[in-house]
């Protein structure tokens, strides 16, 4: 997997180093979204002198170029998503257990529209995130709710 990590890096024409290759490696093993304090304290055990300020520049480099999702909180807490998934596409986040689930679904034309129409503007970009619980943990929390 490495391998294409390195290619990921060298398309965003970005150095390919030991630090950005570890933050792709954790992210891309995990499969709900994480901190950069987890990746962090991951990093930490092969890079002693790793510090909070370097995930974060990688997170966001790696953000910028598409590679991987920001997962917004409704704490305002950022947490972040590797999605091998390179069609436009959002993301349903499941608040118990973390887990992202694709949705395959845009209504960007409509919002478009109403901004151009109505308020007379131009989306450049758009944010969609659906917050909810997944199936399993909505079937865990159903017998509270008789």
């Amino acid at each position: 997997m490495s391998d294409n990590h390195d290619l990921i890096l060298k398309n965003l024409n970005l150095k390919i180093t030991p630090k950005r290759l570890a933050v792709l490696n954790i992210l891309a093993d995990e499969l709900v979204f994480v901190s950069p304090e987890e990746i962090w304290r991951k990093m930490k055990s092969r890079f002693k002198n790793i510090g909070l300020p370097t995930v974060y520049r990688i997170l966001e480099e790696l953000c910028e170029g598409g590679v991987i999702s920001k997962i917004i909180h409704p704490t305002r807490q950022l947490y972040y998503y590797y999605c091998k998934n390179l069609n436009h596409h959002h993301h349903f986040i499941c608040m118990s257990c973390r887990r992202v689930e694709d949705v395959n679904l845009c209504a960007a034309k409509e919002i478009e529209k109403q901004v151009a129409g109505n308020l007379k503007g131009k989306v450049l970009s758009h944010i969609i995130q659906v917050n909810g619980f997944c199936k399993t943990c909505s079937q865990k929390k159903a017998p509270d709710e008789s």
